[in-house]
Formats: C-alpha cells, sequence, structure tokens
C-alpha cells in the first residue's frame, strides 16, 4: 500500500519561522507536524511512503533517518525510553522523496508521484493537515475505499464564510451515515456560489487515472495546477464519493493557526490539559485575558 505526501510548499505564511525551517518540521508539542501525517499514514498500512519535497527540505529526511551518534550519546547515558522513541521513528514505514523542481500546485506535487504509484490506487495525505482520531483519517477512507470500489476524498464541515478557502463539495445521495456520493467539485467558490459548506481536507485515495487527468489540465486558481479540478473528472468517469471524517483537524497554515494547533493538541492530551487549563484560569485570575 503506498501513500504520498506533498511537502514542497514555500510556507510563506509562517515567515519569519519558515525562512530556513520547513512548515512540516514546525513542532506540535513535542512532534514536528509531519510526523504525526507519517504516523496516521503508518498505523493505516501504507508501508511506502513517498514525500514530495523541494531542495531546502533535507532536514525532514534526516528526522527519520538513523543518527548514530545521539544513539550512542543515548545508550551511554541510558537514557533507554528516548532512544526507544527514535527507534519507533526510524522504523515507522519505508520512506521515500522526491524534489517537486518548481511549487506550481497541489495538483502538480501529485503529479510527480505518477512513476512511483504505477497502477495502484494510493492514498494523499497533506503534510500541514493534522488529523486527532481513534481510528485514523485516512484509515476510514481506505475502508470506504474498499466498500464503494471509487475514489474517495475526505470532508469537513466548516463555517459558510470559510468556503472560499477550501475545495467544496456538493453532496448527492448519503449511501451510508457520513459518506456521500458527489455531483460537483468546486475550488474556492465564491460564499453565494457555494453548493454546501461541505470542504475538502487534506486526505485523499485516488487511483491512477488522476495522473493522465492531470497532465491534461490547465493551471486554476491561483495560477496553479489544482488537484480539485482533475478529481472532478472521477464524477462522470467511475464516480468520486467524499466522507465526513471523525476526529479532530488542526492546520499550521498561519502562526494563528499554529498556535492554536498547539494548545489543542494539549487539549486533548490527558496529563497536559488539566496544566494548561490551570495557566488559562491563572492568565485570567491577573486580568491578562
Amino acid at each position: 500500500m503506498k501513500a504520498v505526501i506533498p511537502a514542497a510548499g514555500l510556507g510563506t505564511r509562517l515567515l519569519p519561522m519558515t525562512k530556513i525551517q520547513p512548515k512540516e518540521m514546525m513542532p506540535i508539542l513535542n512532534k514536528p507536524a509531519i510526523q504525526y501525517v507519517v504516523e496516521e499514514a503508518s498505523f493505516s498500512g501504507f508501508d511506502q511512503i513517498l514525500i514530495i519535497t523541494n531542495r531546502n527540505k533535507k532536514v525532514m529526511e534526516d528526522h527519520f533517518d538513523r543518527n548514530i551518534e545521539l544513539e550512542l550519546a543515548l545508550r551511554r547515558k541510558g537514557a533507554y525510553k528516548a532512544l526507544k522513541e527514535l527507534e519507533r521513528i526510524e522504523g515507522l514505514a519505508n520512506l521515500f522523496y522526491l524534489r517537486q523542481k518548481e511549487q506550481k500546485g497541489l495538483g502538480d506535487a501529485v503529479l510527480c508521484a505518477e512513476n512511483y504509484v504505477s497502477h495502484e490506487p494510493f492514498a494523499v495525505l497533506l503534510g500541514d493537515d493534522i488529523i486527532i482520531s481513534d481510528v485514523p483519517a485516512i484509515k476510514q477512507l481506505w475502508d470506504a475505499y474498499e466498500r464503494v470500489k471509487a475514489p474517495v476524498i475526505g470532508l469537513e464541515i466548516v463555517p459558510k464564510d470559510h468556503v472560499e478557502r477550501y475545495g467544496i463539495v456538493e453532496p448527492g445521495e448519503e449511501v451510508e451515515p457520513g459518506l456521500f456520493e458527489l455531483k460537483s467539485v468546486i475550488e474556492k467558490p465564491d460564499p453565494k456560489r457555494a453548493p454546501s459548506n461541505m470542504a475538502i481536507i487534506g486526505r485523499y485515495i485516488l487511483d491512477p487515472e488522476i495522473f493522465s487527468w492531470l497532465k491534461g489540465s490547465k493551471s486554476g486558481v491561483g495560477g496553479e495546477l489544482q488537484l480539485t479540478d482533475s478529481i472532478s473528472r472521477y464524477i462522470p468517469e467511475k464516480g468520486l464519493y467524499g466522507m465526513l471524517i471523525t476526529g479532530h483537524r488542526v492546520d499550521i497554515g498561519s502562526t494563528s493557526d499554529w498556535l492554536k494547533a498547539n494548545l489543542e493538541v494539549a487539549l486533548l492530551d490527558p496529563e497536559l490539559r488539566p496544566k494548561v487549563s490551570q495557566y488559562f484560569d491563572e492568565l485570567r485570575a491577573l486580568g491578562k485575558i
């Protein structure tokens, strides 16, 4: 089972933090964001993962590689808990890396994976979208794919005044709770013309037909090759489904999003939640919030 993680974006909305540090390596508590995504794919049974990078993101490769010197130092100190965690990270999956030579959109990043994917259905997980859930989000989609035998994309209900930030779907029949056959997909629509407030989030199960459609597509919104435009081709060809993901999604698209992501993930941790809550109670008592 193969997964693709596009992670070649420049992260300009997080400057200057991302001048030399990739956005996907920004920490969410004690782990870089992309580690959550790699773990999700690995825990879902995807044992081969291709990460689409650029020339400034070698640190992502180093994070998942062995660090012999650090391992030896931890052994000398008897820090076996930390050593075990390093070994777990290094053994998550077979990781491969491919550079996107020019950032021309999500569709172009997925197109880079054509030779790697070959003739198999595959998963796409965006490297800056983190979903905390009991059943991994991409596993939810893969299980649905196996039932409907057609591509499935992840969905989330968003406020109506946010629809212009996302690809938005027009749902058709609800074939089972939370799983919809889709009538259309529109990239970043005008809120007045949006067919729903069901937004596409960064999880997809696709098949190889997507590559020929991407190669035949023109640039879309923002002058980039939009994945959404090619995904819509599935609808008349073989059908397309959308599934409302069960879980808690956080992203790190901006500085405020990154800050909120850390707080939200901390509040989901049973050990950290009371400490964070106490801290905010103290701030309120001091009149600082």
